[in-house]
């Protein structure tokens, strides 16, 4: 890509700014871990929310994103349902409030408050902090991945050099130097840093979003978006099979990409996402960044707000940029993608759009935020890691006795370890999509059992929790080295099972021994499930406790926000290719998805918060 001197100054203007303010900030994490790893939980949930975005906001993320709405049309909105991406309306619904009540700095120091310090507890505290390290280890790789291809194909610098026998792609270098300057201010400044910095990536990549938006809506007509696709790419309505077929259309070795991903029997693949996103949703976040934000707010409802936040400020300008890149590739880049025979690098639409259509000056911004997506998400998750190792290995088992410069210095240690471990694991990654799969449906599948029963069942124990991950994490990895090409999504029952049954071996193996530490966790977190001889305990003894009955609200809030996630996703694609009659019927259901999320959800949050403070005051 041919970049202007502007471009470049914009570019390198941007990296210099972010790692200025990164460092600024840094000296208000240096007080205690609280304030390195949650801001000491005195930052407003708007800014958190907007962090959260930014972090969630991916460079590789988008570009798989891009690749496939040009492949699967409209009802790629149901593809990311993998992850699946509803899980953020079961967080802000309820398990938000849920996890802020826990008053805790990590997942695995949740899983003690949980379940106590006995033996068992301290094995699924183990076990947690493993798939913690684990989790982020691959996103790290993931994130490696994407933004080495992307810089290849915008910035017009070779790279590439001879260490000995050792060749470093281009690829891997622009990677290395971008991975490096972003662990830099992360470590040096910890939450306070990662929150500055993504806030003023987000507005940046929100402006990059309206300006690619603006060049795609005047350069592409409906006609000719409608001569480029086939049957079907247009509708959000499917079967059992995906319907669509590329043969008749300049891109006909589409057909081999859609063969390849294994997402034909396009129905089933929905039931599979269906089921897998339901167990996982209510299981709850991974120990990542997303968790970590909950947690850095400052009362269960500013914790629920925040996770809303997340959606409504991310998803229109995400997708209004996505749907601009896929309509100007399906338009205008038929030489540049059929020049690459049947071996097309669907990954490679978004850079490649960017460098034949976006002008001097708004390509250094758009670069520069896209750029701040990548940086935004992997300090996120640098930052949120090494609070597992520090505060939930070393300063509970090994140094509790430490002092707080003592334990800031072990979190950049183990930051930088991390990062290191996680390149090396990028350098041997095959393609963003395979990452991806792996990571969503064959790593979250040893996930999301344990987690699922350990906020519903009263006598879920310690080591059922242990022995329910370790079951997850041999099935997930054995799939991953033994069955590399089996569809990933298709594999999550077998190891939902798997990992069930090492729950249930686990959980009876001996009585409940901390009975007293889930009779706390009950009262102070009160979810609703079958908790039903805790319950009694808890009334005998203060009859003024009151259980959650807001089960049938809270799928029903759900439901609604479900909904309302997806009216974002398609509002920006209908937009872009002139179908304003589904547009607008998107925008109604959006409307009215948010006034009764405003009546059902948000007018009901001072409650949480009331009673969050009657429980500490």
């Amino acid at each position: 890509m041919s970049l202007s001197v502007l471009d470049i100054g914009i570019i390198i203007g941007y990296i210099i700014a972010i790692l200025f303010l990164g460092f600024y900030i840094a000296r208000k994490a240096s007080k205690d871990l609280q304030s390195y790893f949650l801001g000491g939980n005195k930052m407003k949930w708007y800014m958190l929310g907007l962090s959260n975005a930014s972090g969630m906001f991916d460079i590789s993320g988008t570009m798989w994103t891009v690749s496939i709405l040009f492949i699967y049309g409209l009802k790629s909105a149901f593809i990311p349902w993998l992850w699946p991406v509803w899980n953020q309306v079961f967080v802000f619904v309820y398990l938000a409030i849920w996890m802020r009540r826990s008053n805790v700095m990590t997942g695995a120091q949740w899983i003690t408050f949980r379940f106590g310090d006995g033996k068992g507890a301290r094995l699924s505290h183990i076990i947690i902090v493993i798939f913690a390290v684990v989790s982020v280890i691959g996103f790290i790789a993931y994130f490696f991945e994407g933004i080495g291809k992307f810089c290849t194909s915008i910035l017009p610098w070779d790279l590439a050099v001879n260490i000995g026998r050792f060749h470093l792609s281009s690829e891997r270098s622009y990677a290395l130097i971008l991975c490096i300057a972003t662990t830099l201010y992360t470590i040096k400044g910890g939450m306070y840093s990662v929150v500055a910095t993504e806030v003023m990536q987000f507005l940046i990549m929100t402006i990059s979003c309206f300006v690619i938006g603006y060049i795609a809506y005047t350069s592409v007509t409906a006609e000719q978006v409608q001569a480029a696709i086939p049957p079907g790419w247009g509708d959000l309505s499917f079967g059992w099979d995906l319907g669509l077929d590329w043969a008749n259309t300049p891109f006909p070795a589409v057909n081999d990409k859609i063969a390849a991903d294994g997402f034909g029997l396009f129905g089933i693949l929905i039931m599979m996402m269906l089921f897998k996103g339901i167990f996982a949703s209510i299981a709850g976040p991974v120990p990542s960044y997303d968790m970590q934000r909950v947690l850095s707010t400052r009362t269960p409802g500013d914790a629920a707000k925040m996770s809303f936040t997340t959606i409504w400020v991310m998803y229109i300008p995400r997708y209004l940029m996505v749907s601009a890149f896929a309509v100007l590739a399906l338009v205008y880049m038929h030489s540049e993608l059929g020049a690459q025979g049947s071996s097309i690098d669907f990954e490679k639409i978004a850079p490649l759009a960017i460098a034949k259509f976006v002008p001097a000056g708004f390509k250094g911004l758009l670069l520069a935020g896209l750029l701040a997506s990548f940086m935004g998400t992997f300090s996120a998750f640098v930052n949120s890691a090494p609070a597992y190792i520090v505060n939930d290995i070393y300063k509970k088992y090994i140094n509790p006795n430490g002092t707080n410069e003592k334990y800031i210095r072990m979190s950049i240690i183990a930051s930088c370890v991390l990062v290191f471990v996680g390149i090396l694991f990028g350098f041997m990654g095959a393609s963003l999509n395979k990452l991806t799969l792996w990571i969503t449906s064959a790593l979250y599948g040893g996930y999301a059992a344990a987690n699922f029963l350990k906020w519903i069942w009263w006598r879920f124990t310690g080591y059922g929790y242990f022995y329910g991950m370790l079951f997850g994490l041999i099935a997930s990895t054995i799939k991953l080295f033994v069955f590399p090409d089996i569809v990933d999504i298709y594999v999550f029952p077998l190891i939902l099972v798997f990992s069930f049954i090492g729950c249930i071996v686990g959980t009876y193996m001996s009585p409940l021994v901390n009975r007293e530490a889930v009779k706390a966790f009950y009262k102070q977190t009160n979810p609703w499930g079958f908790w039903g001889p805790i319950r009694k305990e808890v009334l005998a003894e203060d009859p003024g406790f009151k259980p959650n009955k807001d089960f049938k609200r809270d799928m029903f809030n759900i439901v609604i926000g479900i909904i309302w996630q997806m009216a974002q996703v398609v509002i920006p694609i209908y937009f872009m290719i002139r179908e304003n009659y589904q547009m607008l019927g998107w925008v109604i259901i959006f409307i009215a998805t948010t006034w009764l999320l405003k009546k059902n959800w948000w007018n009901r949050l001072g409650q949480a918060d009331e009673n969050f403070q009657k429980q500490h005051t």
